[in-house]
């Protein structure tokens, strides 16, 4: 694709996200993973408009959410969502969850992941709970590249430079740990060289950085491995929310292998340990023959004749032969006892024993021109080690590197699905039919109160069950009834829909339309500009033909109540002709806004408290009774506070409750 077509994106951004990430199809994959976090760290890319390119990229409907309100309320309900995410990761990943044009492929996938028990799905919320993106190793390192053609993308990592035409290998000897690719290449690589094909494999280029990758990301890939083993004793492939993540698992069934090699560095710790001790070891053994020489003479006796002795003072040097004689055999086998057990001390590093370890002198010292000859043996041997387990090592996870970054991009895909599911559950959520127009609620719930909320069975259009299918309706009734709690929960359970999410509710039939309008009540009475800019913004929204749902509260208090009730009417009646519109207004005006618009038809709802409770709580039936003018009762309000206060200003309630019983 090309990124410069995304909205908002323009050429010069598209060039910087893709110099930032190597090509464009790594861009595309980030967009796809959801890492807002990556995307944020383009020069000029704020958090911000790194989440909106992210939304656009998913499909966001980005006018379906139309006003401060509705994006409010769509806002409290992916942080309560969020809460049910195993880890940071998922919950980042959840914040592009927002309302979309075709919500039914997302509706496939949770209703796949709500079949799964809840009990496995808290158990994975557990079991995923250390699970993170996967970082980018951003080390750089000593290592130098050599080739023939250009690898400006590895110049970030370490120095790569390209051999003039007169250069060869040797040129670069200078150089300690070089990666040689392509022709020209020495036919024995030098110590700490790595020489490969023009085509050689990107792990193995900079081995080093293949296997820190491996090494800082270690802790989620263990979650992963974990996973695996799991997905292996059971099916779980058929499960639409986690056949992705199967599959992407079952490349990867040698990864708990290969991170344990990744450990396994017990040749080189060898040799380094062989190579650190073998003075030490060398010492050891000299002394070790000294004394046992010594011990040996102590106990030698050696009888001789007259003769012998007489023939020893005239001739000294016979005397020191029959002497070695008799004590050569002590001294040899002292030292071929100290060299096989020099021989046992390098076997483990591979390497064959000199056979002359000590100098021909006595006492017996060693050799120090052949331990240093050892010493600089192991130390190539070392760096050989070295080399071949970083190549055996990078050519072993090279390969699994994208396999792993697509298993944890699905795994936390994957959780955003388990956490709708296990929010699902515990709030008893149900998924929702998409229709054409209105909206349904059988013993919907608002979820977001702290409290424990009171079902309500509601409706409007052709949504709803039969007698309650207008589009418009006034809903009034009692303060603190519940009015407002009640178009929350008609907002909620729309953004839900179209985000392709279940509903709390027992049954739920949602209209499928290109806006949600909120529209809150005003803080008070407006200027004569704030009033004019209010009464433009609702104009537009009324007569627009825009299939649509209007959800609002109290807008009579832009004004005072006379004039309000009459605009208010007018704009009633705009909505009312336009047949994509479904609206509900929440007001305390019903009977003059139905005077206002000259019609006796138009739907009224009410809520209506029946009076006060042993706590003075209202007692009220959240579900609205149908074409019924409720009263607002600030009476039972009034009587409440009364029985609270004292004194004066209980005085002062029982007054004005006396004015309502006369009136």
């Amino acid at each position: 694709m090309v990124l410069s077509a995304l909205p908002g994106v323009s050429e010069r951004m598209a060039k910087k996200m893709t110099d930032h990430f190597g090509s464009e199809e790594a861009v595309v994959s980030t967009l796809e993973s959801g890492d807002v976090g990556r995307l944020a760290e383009v020069d000029g890319l704020s958090v911000k408009r790194a989440l909106s390119l992210a939304r656009s990229f998913a499909g966001d409907a980005g006018q379906f959410l139309a006003t401060k309100e509705a994006v409010r309320l769509h806002q409290q309900l992916l942080g309560h969502l969020q809460s049910f995410a195993a880890c940071a990761a998922s919950r980042e990943r959840m914040s592009l969850l927002t309302p979309i044009a075709q919500p039914e492929r997302r509706q496939e996938y949770v209703r796949a992941a709500m079949d799964l028990s809840n009990e496995w799905l808290l158990q994975q919320q557990q079991a995923w709970a250390s699970l993170t993106r996967l970082r980018d190793v951003n080390e750089r390192y000593e290592r130098v590249v050599v080739s023939q053609e250009p690898m400006d993308e590895l110049k970030k990592y370490c120095r790569v430079l390209q051999p003039g035409e007169n250069e060869t290998w040797k040129d670069y000897t200078v150089f300690k740990t070089v990666t040689w690719v392509g022709k020209g290449a020495p036919m024995e690589a030098p110590e700490g060289w790595l020489v490969l094909g023009q085509t050689a494999e990107p792990a193995l280029l900079i081995p080093e950085r293949t296997i820190d990758w491996f090494n800082i990301n270690r802790k989620t890939l263990n979650t992963v491995c974990t996973l695996i083993d799991e997905f292996n004793q059971g099916d779980y492939a058929g499960n639409h929310a986690l056949s992705d993540l199967a599959k992407s698992l079952d490349e990867l069934t040698e990864l708990p292998q290969a991170l344990d090699a990744l450990g396994d560095g017990s040749k080189i710790e060898e040799v380094e340990r062989i190579k650190d001790n073998l003075w030490k070891e060398a010492k050891r053994l000299e002394t070790e023959v000294n004394n046992e020489v010594e011990q040996a003479m102590n106990d030698a006796k050696m009888a001789l004749s007259g003769a012998e002795l007489l023939e020893a003072l005239a001739d000294g040097a016979a005397f020191q032969r029959k002497l070695k004689e008799a004590t050569g055999h002590v001294i040899q086998e002292a030292m071929q006892r100290a060299r096989d057990q020099l021989a046992e001390f390098l076997e483990p590093a591979g390497m064959r024993c000199p056979y002359e370890i000590f100098t021909k002198a006595w006492p017996a010292k060693i050799d120090r021109q052949t331990i240093d000859g050892i010493d600089g043996t192991l130390e190539s041997k070392l760096k050989a080690e070295q080399t071949e387990h970083l190549v055996n090592l990078a050519r072993l996870l090279g390969p699994m590197k994208s396999r792993c970054e697509r298993a944890v991009q699905r795994m936390i895909e994957c959780d955003q699905w388990l956490a709708i599911a296990r929010w699902a559950h515990h709030d008893s959520c149900v998924m929702p039919e998409l229709v054409d127009h209105g909206i349904w609620l059988e013993e919907g719930r608002h979820i977001l109160l702290g409290v424990t909320p009171d079902p309500v069975t509601y409706g409007l259009g052709k949504a709803a069950k039969k007698g309650d299918k207008q589009t418009l309706a006034l809903l009034t009734g009692a303060n603190s009834g519940g009015k407002t709690t009640l178009l929350e929960c008609l907002a909620y359970a729309s953004i839900l829909a179209h985000m392709g999410l279940p509903v709390p509710a027992n049954k739920a039939r949602i209209g499928k339309v290109d806006a949600l309008h909120i529209l809150a009540k005003a803080g008070g009475t407006q200027s004569a500009g704030a009033l004019e800019q209010t009464l433009i913004e609702l104009a537009s929204v009324v007569s627009d033909d825009m299939p649509k749902l209007i959800l609002a509260d109290e807008l009579e208090a832009i004004t005072e109540p006379g004039a309000g009730a009459r605009i208010i009417g007018g704009m009633l009646l705009a909505a009312a002709s336009q047949p994509d519109t479904t609206m509900m207004l929440v007001t305390h005006l019903a009977p003059a806004i139905l005077e206002a618009t000259g019609r006796d038809d138009l739907r009224v709802d009410g809520i209506e408290a029946r009076g006060l409770g042993e706590d003075l709580e209202l007692v009220v039936d959240r579900t609205p009774r149908r074409n019924y003018l409720a009263r607002s009762t600030p009476e039972l309000i009034l009587r409440r506070l009364e029985r609270k206060t004292s004194g004066a200003i209980q005085d002062l309630f029982v007054s004005i409750l006396e004015r309502f019983e006369q009136a």
